[in-house]
Order: structure tokens, then sequence, then C-alpha cells
């Protein structure tokens, strides 16, 4: 029926009231800071939102709540484009548990058990808005989690073997994978490139749902098994400061290897591949054999590898080859670490006014005059952030602001913090 039908039968003679405007939606998750800032005090100041530099707080953990590794912590809001920090930070202990099958039962049971331990930190970056930073720092280590659960089997293996079963239809399996190059790390490696692209899909299916805008980026540093990988999407920056050198252990905008440009571009258009290509790459053309079978792969987002279930698509002729790393690997037992040598992880307010060489000569400048201040880690990330706010008596003596939110963690890679990463 016509708007004008309607104003006829019942508004004889007025005009048709004018539509009102769509109610924005709620957001899909609560605005909340990171749960281990729980009882910390804001200094100086007492608002959120200070107009003033020189006002504005900066939040460290409570004393006595511990982060992984005695890891320290800090947090500006400088920004006024929004009355949120659209920052977020997330840290924690990652459980990851193997599931057991018995197979000759008539129910197939699990039986989840602990299996290995590692630690994650994560800072995240919004754009537009909190909320997708939000979802990400309570989302992330979950996906990650699930990654490393469904290639746990492989993570112990001496080399990762091409079938996760162990069942071997190619004799020469060993050699492929060999020749690859595949080796444990690289399955970590692919678990957090799929985590990545996992969680990306589950934001961006929230944010439609709950009709928000917006995206985030997402700088994460994981230990396990005596290493510590660093993934990084975006401008936000990580980097190992020790007593004498300083190694920058992410990139902003790395752009794709050729491919995982192609495999992307298969990805996007199928039709290209007419039907006789897989865009996937295995370590060799599978046969039919291995159809069921949990066997190495890596699609377009991963330079690292993992397993997936083969169909029959994927026995189709492979379209590419290739090798590449967007990942950082520290092998922490041979770094011959000491006790100043830390991982200073930030979001871009604090390298848009600090380079590399700055914030090293502040880590190597602060940490030997304080070793007995069990808080010294956060002391230092808050040092960082005071040095970005134009103060003569900072250590840069620049004198240069930043206006954007600063988030910073400061690892140590002591001793303490090796033997943890096992246990």
């Amino acid at each position: 029926m016509s708007a004008g039908w309607f104003r006829r039968r019942f508004l004889p003679g007025g005009p048709l009231p004018a539509p009102r405007p769509p109610r924005p939606r709620a957001s899909p998750v609560p605005y909340r800071r990171p749960r281990f800032l729980r009882g910390s005090v804001s200094c100086p100041g007492t608002t959120d939102t200070p107009r003033r530099p020189e006002a504005r707080p900066v939040r460290c953990p409570a004393r006595g709540r511990e982060l992984p590794w005695n890891a320290g912590y800090a947090e500006i809001i400088n920004a006024e484009k929004s009355e949120f920090n659209e920052d977020q930070a997330a840290c924690g202990k990652l459980c990851i548990r193997r599931c057991e099958t018995e197979e000759d039962q008539e129910w197939v049971t699990l039986c989840p058990e602990e299996f290995l331990t590692g630690h994650y930190w994560a800072l995240f970056d919004g754009h537009g808005g909190p909320a997708a930073a939000i979802l990400a720092a309570n989302t992330l280590h979950s996906c990650l989690r699930r990654q490393l659960e469904a290639i746990a089997e492989g993570l112990v293996a001496t080399q990762p073997p091409m079938h996760l079963s162990g069942h071997c239809v190619c004799p020469s399996d060993p050699q492929f994978v060999e020749e690859k190059g595949i080796r444990t790390e690289d399955l970590v490696i692919g678990a957090l490139e799929s985590a990545f692209q996992e969680c990306d899909e589950m934001i961006g299916r929230e944010l439609e749902a709950s009709g928000q805008v917006g995206g985030c980026t997402a700088l994460v540093a994981v230990s396990l098994q005596g290493k510590l990988y660093v993934a990084n999407a975006g401008d936000s920056r990580a980097i190992l400061v020790q007593r004498d050198e300083v190694r920058p252990l992410s990139s902003e905008f790395t752009p794709e290897t050729e491919r995982q440009r192609i495999q992307q571009l298969a990805f996007v258009y199928p039709e290209l591949l007419a039907g006789e290509f897989t865009r996937l790459e295995f370590p060799r053309r599978l046969k039919g054999d291995d159809l069921g079978q949990k066997v190495l792969f890596r699609d377009h987002h991963m330079s690292g590898w993992s397993y997936k279930c083969v169909e029959k698509s994927d026995l189709k002729y492979p379209l590419i080859h290739g090798q590449g790393r967007q990942v950082t690997v520290l092998d922490l037992d041979q770094l011959e670490l000491q006790e100043e040598d830390v991982i200073v992880m930030a979001t871009d307010g604090l390298w848009d006014v600090l380079s590399n060489e700055q914030v090293a000569r502040i880590v190597q400048s602060f940490l030997p005059g304080n070793r007995e201040d069990p808080h010294r880690f956060s002391e230092l990330a808050r040092m960082l952030i005071h040095s970005t706010q134009g103060k003569d008596n900072s250590l840069t003596a620049e004198g240069q602001v930043s206006y954007d939110d600063i988030s910073v963690f400061v690892i140590p890679l002591n001793s303490q913090g090796q033997r943890n990463s096992r246990h």
C-alpha cells in the first residue's frame, strides 16, 4: 500500500509524520579497560579525558598484581577524538590441551589433558572506535589456543609429520617435509596466522550484526617451548633491547610475498583456477590415499604451516610453491640473555614520538639502577610514556608530545622468563 493511501485513510488532511531516524545499535561488547588494571590508580589526575597534556593520567597495574614474567604495563589516553581509550591490551597464560580419541569404543571419547603451557601478551589499537579492539582483546587468545590444540601432536614431534595421524601414505613424506624446511616453529607461526584470520572474520561478523564500524591493529607476543613469537598486523611495534643493541621484532605494513598475493587472488577470484587447481600449498602433490587425512598445508594468509583434513578438491594440481615468513621468532636459549634485556611492545602513539634508539636509551639508563624494585618494568613503561609528554626532565629531552593513545608492555627476558615458558 502506498504512503498516499495511508495518509488518506488514517491522517486525512494532515502531513505524514517524518520517519524516525534509526537508533544506533548497542555495541557488541561493553567498553572496559584490561582486567589486569582493576584496582589500578591513575596519577596524576582523576579523570579519563583531561584536556591538558600534563594532567593526563598514566595507569599501571596495581601493586601486587603480577603479569606473566613480571612484565610491566602502562597506558595513557591522549586523543580527544574519543571519550574512550581506543587501545586495548591482554595477557595471560596459554594452556594447550591435547585431545586423545578412543576409536575402538562405540562412542568416540575425548580425553583432554594439559599438554603445553605458554604465555601471551597482546596490544590492539582501535580505529573508528574501541569496539574491534575490545573484541580482539577478548577473543584472539581463544582463537590461538584452539589453533594450537588442533596441531598439538605436531608441536612435540622432532619434525612435523606430513600426516598428523602418523599414517604415512608416501614413504618419502619425511623427505618432502625436510625439503620444505618445515619446523615445529612453522606450526606455531601458522597457528598465529590462522588465529588472526579467524579473529578478523569473527570481528567482521559481530560489527556487522551490531551495526558498528571500525577495526584495529594487533601486536602479539607468545612464548612457547623456549621460543618467543612476535606477530604484528598494523602500525604497532615491538623491539628487543639488550645491553648494547636494539633489534626490531616487527615491521609495520609489510608487503605480502608473491606467493601470498597469488594465493589471495585465487581466493578472491576462484574462477581464475578454472576448476583445475587448488590455491592451497602442500609439501607434496596429494594422492587419493590422502583423502580424509590431516596433512600439512598453508593458505594465502599464512607464512607458517598448519594441518587440514584432505578433501577431494585438495587433490587438484597445486597453483604455487613458495616459502615466506611474517612472524619473528626468538630462540631464548640462543640469546645469552642478561637481566636487563627486555622486549618493548607499544602502540603507534609511542613510536610517533620516540625512535627505537631513543626507547633503547631509556631502557638502558633506567633498568641497571633499579634492580631491587619489583615493579621496575611497569615503572619503565610509565617512564616511556612520560617521555612522550613534552616534559623538560624526560630522558629524551626532545620536548615532543604524542596526542594519540599509548599502551606499553615491557617484557623481561631473563632466566626466570625462560624457565616459566617451559612449565
